[in-house]
C-alpha cells in the first residue's frame, strides 16, 4: 500500500442483506486500525410489546420480527410456553413441527443462496446479472423458494408471518389432499437439490481458514431444529436453560442489536469473552453424523467437507440443509394422518420457559415469565444475527488481512460486502442498505 494512500469510500446502497446498517474501516500504513460494524436501524421493541400479553398471543406477534424466518421465532416461542406450563406435544403436533421448519429452511436458504450470495461468486452484480448468465440456476432457486413458502402455508396458514401456530400444536390440520399434492412437489425436487448441492461445492469459493467457535443444538436422534442441547465444538453441552450462564449480551455505542459473547468455565467475568458461529456451517460442523446416508453421499462426492475452519463453506452446508429438509419434509408426511385434535391442551401457572431452536441462521434464544395467569411478565429474545455479529467483525479484520489492504478501493468495498453477506445477516428482515466507509491514510 502507499505510504500516504487516502480512502474514503461510501457504498450507499447495498443490496442482499436484511436490514439497515454500515461498516466502517479505517486503515493506516497499510494498517486495519479500526474495524466496526455498525447497525443503526431504530430498536424494535419486541420483547417491551410483549409485557402483559396473553400467551395465547406470543406466537403471532413474534412472528412479525420477521418476514424470512417467522417459523423460527414462533417455534421458538411455543417450546418456552409449554416448558413454563408443563405441556408436551403430541407426537403428531412434533412431527408437524418439523414440517413447517422444513419449509422455512428451505425457502430461506433458497433464497440467500440463488438471489443474495451467488452474484458475489459468479461476477453478477445482482440476481438481475445473474440470471443472464446462470438463469437455469435462478429459475431452480425460485422453485424451490416457492415449495419452502408452499410446506409453511400448509400448516402455517400463509407463508409470511404464518397464523396457524399455537401453543399446544396448531389451530387447523391440513386435509390429505393438501398434503398429497405436496409430496409430489417435495420428491420432485430431490434432483434439483442433489444438483444444488454439486453446484454449490464447485463455486470458486474463497480460501479463508480461520479458528472460530461453532456452536449449534444437538439432539441424539435426528438433525437439529426445535429441540436439543446447546454444545460447542471445544467442548461445551449445557440444557438451553444455562445459555445465560455462557452466553451474554452486551451493548456497543455503534449497534442498535446488541452483541454476544461467547464464555467457558474458568474466564473471568472481567473479560470480553469471544466470538462464536452460529447457523448452518456451525450445525454442519456439529452435526453432521446426523444427516442420513443420502444426504452425505452427496456430500462425499464433492471436494468439500465437514468440519470446515472455511466460513465461506457455509453456502454449502446451506445446500446440503435444503437436500436434508426436503427429505425429512418428504419422511414426515409420507404416512400423513389427520389427528383427533391438531393441539394438545395447555394450562397457564406462574412460571418461567426457554425455548431454543434453530433457525436458519443459527440458534434463536427465547425466555419468558409468566404470572398465572398465563401473561408476560418479562421476555428475552436472542437472535442469530445479534450472535454472529461479533464473528463477521472477526472474519473482516482476517479476511481484510489475507485479501490484501493495499487493494483498489472497489476491491476492497466488494470483498468486505462478499464477507458480510456469506453470513445472511438479518438486520430487520425488511429492505436494507449498508454502508461502508474506509478512511486510510
Amino acid at each position: 500500500m502507499k505510504e500516504h494512500r487516502e480512502l474514503r469510500i461510501q457504498v450507499p446502497v447495498l443490496a442482499r442483506v436484511e436490514g439497515e446498517g454500515a461498516l466502517d474501516l479505517h486503515i493506516r500504513a497499510g494498517v486495519l486500525e479500526d474495524l466496526a460494524l455498525r447497525i443503526f436501524e431504530p430498536p424494535r421493541l419486541f420483547e417491551r410489546f410483549l409485557v402483559g400479553r396473553e400467551h395465547t398471543e406470543i406466537p403471532d406477534i413474534v412472528a412479525r420480527i420477521c418476514g424470512i424466518c417467522p417459523v423460527a421465532y414462533q417455534m421458538s416461542a411455543v417450546h418456552a410456553i409449554e416448558g413454563a406450563f408443563g405441556a408436551g406435544p403430541s407426537s403428531w403436533v412434533r412431527a408437524m413441527r418439523r414440517v413447517l421448519y422444513c419449509g422455512e429452511w428451505i425457502e430461506s436458504h433458497a433464497l440467500h443462496i440463488h438471489l443474495l450470495a451467488a452474484p458475489d461468486f459468479l461476477g453478477a452484480d445482482s440476481v438481475v446479472g445473474l440470471a443472464q448468465t446462470h438463469p437455469a440456476e435462478v429459475r431452480r432457486g425460485l422453485r424451490l423458494q416457492e415449495l419452502g413458502n408452499d410446506l409453511i402455508r400448509l400448516l402455517g396458514g400463509r407463508a409470511v408471518h404464518p397464523v396457524g401456530v399455537r401453543p399446544g400444536g396448531f389451530y387447523r390440520a391440513p386435509r390429505p389432499a393438501e398434503v398429497t399434492a405436496l409430496l409430489d412437489r417435495l420428491r420432485a425436487a430431490l434432483p434439483e437439490a442433489d444438483a444444488l448441492v454439486a453446484w454449490t461445492a464447485s463455486l470458486d469459493l474463497p480460501e479463508r481458514h480461520q479458528d472460530f467457535v461453532s456452536v449449534a443444538l444437538r439432539h441424539p436422534d435426528e438433525y437439529p431444529m426445535n429441540e436439543g442441547r446447546l454444545v460447542s465444538d471445544d467442548g461445551l453441552d449445557i440444557d438451553i436453560a444455562e445459555y445465560p450462564a455462557h452466553f451474554r449480551e452486551r451493548h456497543e455505542k455503534r449497534s442498535t442489536a446488541l452483541h454476544s459473547a461467547y464464555w467457558r468455565e474458568g474466564i473471568s467475568d472481567g473479560t470480553a469473552g469471544r466470538p462464536y458461529l452460529v447457523g448452518p456451517l456451525a450445525r454442519m460442523n456439529l452435526n453432521q453424523n446426523q444427516l442420513p446416508p443420502e444426504v452425505i453421499a452427496l456430500l462425499e462426492g464433492t471436494s468439500v467437507s465437514f468440519p470446515s475452519s472455511n466460513p465461506f463453506h457455509g453456502i454449502v452446508a446451506r445446500a446440503l440443509e435444503i437436500r436434508y429438509a426436503l427429505g425429512e419434509a418428504t419422511r414426515l408426511l409420507d404416512d400423513y394422518r389427520v389427528p383427533d385434535s391438531p393441539a394438545v391442551p395447555v394450562t397457564p401457572r406462574a412460571a418461567t420457559g426457554f425455548g431454543c431452536s434453530e433457525a436458519p441462521r443459527g440458534i434463536l434464544w427465547h425466555r419468558y415469565e409468566f404470572d398465572a395467569d398465563g401473561r408476560v411478565l418479562m421476555a428475552t429474545i436472542v437472535p442469530p444475527t445479534s450472535q454472529n455479529q461479533a464473528r463477521i467483525e472477526e472474519d473482516l479484520r482476517l479476511s481484510l488481512a489475507a485479501f490484501g489492504l493495499d487493494r483498489a478501493e472497489d476491491e476492497l468495498r466488494r470483498h468486505a460486502e462478499t464477507v458480510i453477506r456469506n453470513y445472511d445477516p438479518c438486520i430487520s428482515c425488511a429492505t436494507h442498505f449498508l454502508r461502508l466507509r474506509i478512511h486510510g491514510k
